[in-house]
């Protein structure tokens, strides 16, 4: 079984990641959900980028830093959209990573100042429609993060939602989430 830190996005900790993190958790995964903006959630996207960009970009780093630092290095790390900033820079430097899952969103491997490691398996989620992952290059980045990992899978869902998988929201696609709890779930017990 893996232990599996997941960054929540933009909206925060909303009852739909914690769903999420409930199905991994389920299959004896130990998931770990911590809450980089304490305790608040946001109605919409722009609401939480707005308090994203007035707390920092970098403080959110920092937010997710600590919260895995009393943790082992053996982590698979994921994260939704905003999240995934953070879990595709510890994936990426922090050493002794298991994997990375990336939901909806991926940064540029040279983001982070270093080359994707080859022996960190990862996986990418999102829509094939949706305007932040497919018109902010997002898409771009993750078709060469996973051209330049050794284990590295693109999977693309019908669709144009940004938050496809967070049953919470309006956004929610159960029929895309209950493939990717699959491919994600045998991720995991691939490890």
């Amino acid at each position: 079984m893996a232990e599996v830190v997941l960054f929540h996005h933009a909206q925060g900790l909303t009852p739909g990641v914690v769903a999420f993190a409930d199905e991994l958790r389920d299959a004896g995964h130990t998931v770990h959900t911590p809450d980089l903006f304490g305790g608040r959630t946001f109605d919409d996207i722009p609401t939480g980028m707005s308090f994203v960009h007035e707390v920092g970009f970098q403080e959110m780093i920092a937010r997710g830093e600590r919260a895995v630092a009393d943790l082992p290095a053996d982590l698979v790390y994921g994260g939704f959209s905003l999240g995934v900033v953070v879990a595709q820079m510890l994936a990426q430097t922090r050493p002794g990573a298991r994997g990375a899952l990336l939901f909806y969103a991926c940064v540029p491997v040279a983001e982070f100042g270093s080359a994707w490691p080859k022996d960190v398996p990862v996986q990418v989620h999102g829509m094939d429609a949706d305007p932040f992952f497919v018109d902010e290059g997002d898409i771009d980045a993750a078709r060469a993060l996973v051209a330049e990992a050794e284990n590295g899978e693109l999977f693309l869902y019908h669709g144009d939602q940004h938050y496809f998988a967070d049953s919470s929201l309006a956004s929610y696609d159960p029929v895309a989430t209950e493939l990717l709890t699959q491919r994600v779930l045998a991720f995991l017990a691939a490890l």
